[in-house]
């Protein structure tokens, strides 16, 4: 048995979540543009779970925050379709940018997609928000980067775990 205590707290090594929701209105999905400096940014609607959170409450947190949607409103809920692993480096940082993005699938009836916020309501930059087709979408700079599971989505099963996000295959803007 030792007796030597530690002197200095462990690292944490929990890893960020971020929950976000890809959002169908039939075969058109709600994103959010951004102009970069190097291009177009599309990314997913939702944001980083709080410690004290639970996964479906941040999501609906986020959806409400972002986009004023109010899941409760909702007929359906979003089902948990994607995991995708984040190890990148960031513009600027040569620290290893971590993340989990945990991607939902959530379909809202027109009615809904109308009353839904034109801009971003919880960023400073208001970004648009933007409906597109969903095979347009599958070709687009995409944030997480799920682009292929897209384009796989109305025709078949796609897996579980998508390819991770590295440098080698995403790139910042």
């Amino acid at each position: 048995m030792s007796t030597t205590q530690p002197t200095a707290a462990t690292p944490s090594t929990a890893i960020a979540i971020r929950t976000c929701a890809v959002i169908l209105e039939g075969r058109q999905i709600c994103l959010i543009h951004r102009q970069r400096p190097d291009g177009d940014q599309y990314s997913l609607p939702g944001g980083l779970v709080h410690a004290d959170e639970e996964v479906p409450a941040a999501l609906a947190r986020e959806l409400k925050e972002e986009l004023d949607l109010d899941l409760s409103a909702l007929p359906g809920r979003p089902e948990l379709r994607w995991v995708q692993d984040q190890i990148t480096t960031r513009p600027g940082s040569d620290a290893p940018f971590r993340r989990l993005h945990l991607i939902h699938v959530l379909h809202v009836p027109p009615h809904a997609r109308h009353t839904m916020a034109a801009t971003e309501q919880d960023a400073e930059d208001h970004a648009r928000i933007v409906w597109t087709d969903l095979d347009q979408a599958a070709r687009l700079h995409l944030y997480p980067a799920a682009a292929e599971a897209l384009s796989a989505l109305a025709t078949q099963a796609s897996p579980v775990l998508l390819p991770p996000i590295t440098d080698r295959t995403y790139s910042w803007r």
